[in-house]
């Protein structure tokens, strides 16, 4: 497919973007809280977290991110096994309705052992889940509730879109989404009324042509997971170095490229993002800040929500914001260092 050039312009990147259909504002930029749930793992000792977390450091990195002007945070209740949406809602406190909340259902897990094991797609399970996550969250509805399950049966998603436009009649959640990478799931998901977004993975090395398109088409927002693609566009990564054990880019499973098993980032995938390094770090831009650039330059739909675990990074991913995208012209670059 091709790709098609930005709409996006430093002028219109000055306002708020809207949630896809609600009309719910939100900064150009949200905050990813996988990270800040600290560690979990898989009942074979896989890690699924990004290794020991800071509590007090995580709440002092939301707060920072709220002075800075972002207004939109994305968990989920399996994150941490539900320690993520924990610290959130701690952080958050009474700026709770100044900002907009995501968070996720569909694995189960066990908050005491820290593991997660299986997942549940059935209607029944919905509304349990949503209220764990507005106890653990301390709110009394949600923004933009997630389907979790990127390769769930299509019948059963058939199925949840009702349960979800119950819990918006109800005042539980504002809208809902599917987070996959699949443009059939996020298709169907589309067709329900309050379908808001679809969140995907999207950065500079992997594009989605096909989700974009859909969200352009549909008026959906483009949630961006791995916008630094796990760290590896953020300029602190280097071939051969290891991170701690508990962190699942140490023992990266199968969805998860460019980073090699206990060696840590793949020699191949640092390359290449050296070669785009001058134009990513143009404008006096950090390397992660201009691939963030990237994403807004790739569509006026696209909301990066980028990880943290600490107030430097938070300061410098919402110091982005004022930079604002990349020019067409360096998009079109781009696309040509990497043969798209």
């Amino acid at each position: 497919m091709e790709i098609t050039e930005t709409t996006a312009t430093t002028e219109t990147f000055a306002h708020p973007r809207t949630l896809g259909r609600t009309g719910i504002e939100v900064s150009p930029l949200g905050f990813g809280c996988w990270a800040i749930g600290g560690e979990w793992a898989a009942p074979d000792g896989q890690p699924l977290g990004w290794g020991k977390v800071d509590d007090d450091e995580s709440v002092r990195a939301v707060r920072r991110a709220l002075d800075l002007g972002v207004t939109f945070f994305d968990t989920a209740d399996v994150y941490g096994t539900g320690h993520s949406e924990r610290v959130l809602g701690r952080a958050l406190g009474k700026h709770r309705t100044d900002v907009v909340v995501a968070t996720k259902w569909g694995n189960l897990f066990d908050e005491r052992t820290r593991i997660a094991d299986g997942q549940d797609d059935s209607p029944e399970y919905v509304r349990r889940a949503l209220t764990a996550s507005l106890a653990r969250l301390g709110t009394d509805y949600v923004d933009l509730y997630q389907l979790h399950l990127s390769e769930g049966d299509l019948d059963a998603a058939a199925q949840l879109l009702d349960v979800c436009e119950e819990l918006v009649a109800e005042g539980l959640i504002r809208a809902y989404a599917w987070s996959t990478d699949d443009p059939a799931r996020a298709a169907l998901f589309a067709q329900g009324p309050h379908c808001a977004a679809v969140q995907h993975c999207l950065n500079v090395m992997q594009d989605a042509p096909e989700i974009i398109a859909l969200c352009e088409e549909l008026g959906l927002a483009s949630i961006n997971r791995s916008p630094l693609a796990m760290g590896l566009l953020t300029g602190k990564r280097t071939a051969g170095q290891a991170l701690e054990a508990g962190d699942i880019r140490n023992a990266p499973p199968a969805w998860l490229p460019g980073f090699t098993p206990g060696t840590g980032a793949d020699p191949d995938w640092l390359a290449q993002v050296d070669g785009l390094r001058s134009i990513l770090t143009s404008n006096d831009r950090t390397l992660a800040q201009g691939a963030l650039a990237w994403l807004w330059a790739r569509s006026p739909h696209t909301i990066p929500i980028p990880g943290f675990r600490s107030v430097a990074q938070a300061e410098e991913n919402a110091g982005a914001i004022k930079k604002g995208p990349l020019t067409a012209a360096q998009l079109t670059e781009i696309n040509q260092l990497l043969g798209r």
